[in-house]
């Protein structure tokens, strides 16, 4: 898939870039990360793309025309799916990444300053958040989506059932994922509970099952009230 990035600082994904499955989806062609830098279409001798809001108030606010620009540029002439990423948006979920990542190309708008001019809302399909708080630009944001949906492509993972199982996931049932142990069989004092290490593959099932509902119920119980119905 093709992931257009529009930001004022596209140096901040070079790190990024380098890294883990990030760089691995892009060596073998799974992504594309395209970064499109708002500033190349700003206006004047310092390429501005931000103004004083209309009526007063504090800071700057992004201007709908540079925006515009940079997400045309971005796309190449390629309608993609737009994405405005802003604490106004739906909360980012598992679900909306397994929507994205089935997208052949995707454009992720990040914010910077007061936020965006309104009309700019206009030129995207969705608006996402990351959560209740609020960060000084959709970077970070951009680089957290990016990194959900490379998880669900295929090839990715080195398991491609380690998607399938985790937290939030349909197979899951929406809750989150049970206990994990491994070596060593006890630290300070601490085991691994004997089903583990019982051999008897449906009794271990159950017990994931049971400790992730438990979990769930413990740390999120508005998950249990939400998941699907079991198959």
């Amino acid at each position: 898939m093709r992931a257009n990035v529009v930001t004022l600082f596209p140096e901040l994904f070079g790190t990024f870039s380098e890294t883990s499955f990030v760089k691995k989806a892009i060596t073998t062609g799974e992504l594309a990360l395209c970064l499109e830098p708002l500033r190349s279409h700003g206006l004047g001798k310092h390429r501005s793309v931000d103004d004083t809001p209309y009526g007063g108030g504090a800071g700057m606010v992004l201007r709908v025309d540079c925006v515009a620009a940079a997400i045309e540029a971005a796309e190449g002439g390629d309608r993609s799916h737009r994405v405005l990423l802003t604490p106004q948006g739906q909360p980012f979920t598992q679900r909306a990444a397994r929507d994205l990542a089935a997208r052949p190309s995707v454009t992720l708008v990040c914010g910077r300053y007061e936020g965006f001019d309104e009309r700019v809302r206009g030129l995207v399909d969705e608006e996402i958040s990351l959560g209740d708080f609020v960060l000084a630009g959709g970077e970070i944001a951009a680089m957290a989506v990016i990194e959900a949906i490379i998880r669900l492509l295929p090839g990715v993972l080195g398991n491609e059932k380690s998607a399938d199982l985790e937290s939030f996931s349909e197979d899951n049932e929406g809750l989150l994922e049970y206990p994990q142990y491994t070596r060593p069989a006890t630290f300070r004092g601490e085991g691994v509970p004997e089903v583990l290490t019982s051999g008897d593959h449906a009794k271990i099932e159950r017990w994931r099952r049971e400790k992730a509902l438990e979990r769930t119920l413990a740390r999120r119980p508005e998950l249990v009230r939400a998941r699907p119905p079991r198959r």
